[in-house]
């Protein structure tokens, strides 16, 4: 049963990314009819049917008769709407950037440790030949 709905639900994710409504779904029917009317009249199989009215084919196509506003998959909302896109208009800011001459100080001092030890202590001394 999990199997049986796991199926489903990922076809009918599968379904909807692809934007897919009812409205299209109800215009198969003018597809079938429309892609019979090529058949008859012009002899073109259904691959160059799909290739004029969706393809490569579909500018030159448009122009040589009516109906193809019925065929489904062919609205606005087929594009690509979902992506939201923002922006805004803002009038440019003038910044102005003041900066100042580098000059580079040279630094005199003298650093003198406070005590010196020329003595190591015990740690730090080699081993005694025992």
């Amino acid at each position: 049963m999990s199997k049986l709905f796991a199926i489903l639900f990922s076809s009918l994710l599968l379904v909807q990314s692809s934007n897919i409504g009812f409205e299209d779904l109800s215009k198969l029917n003018v597809l079938l009819e429309h892609a019979k009317y090529h058949k008859e009249v012009y002899g073109d199989d259904f691959f160059e049917f799909i290739s004029e009215h969706y393809g490569e084919k579909m500018a030159s196509h448009q122009d040589k008769h009516t109906g193809h506003e019925e065929l489904p998959f062919k609205g606005n909302h087929h594009m690509c709407s979902h992506i939201n896109t923002s922006f805004t208009l803002i009038t440019p800011i003038k910044h102005t950037v003041y900066s100042q001459i580098f000059t580079e100080i040279t630094l005199n001092f003298f650093y003198k440790e406070p005590y010196s030890s020329f003595e190591k202590p015990n740690v730090f001394q080699p081993p005694k030949i025992a």
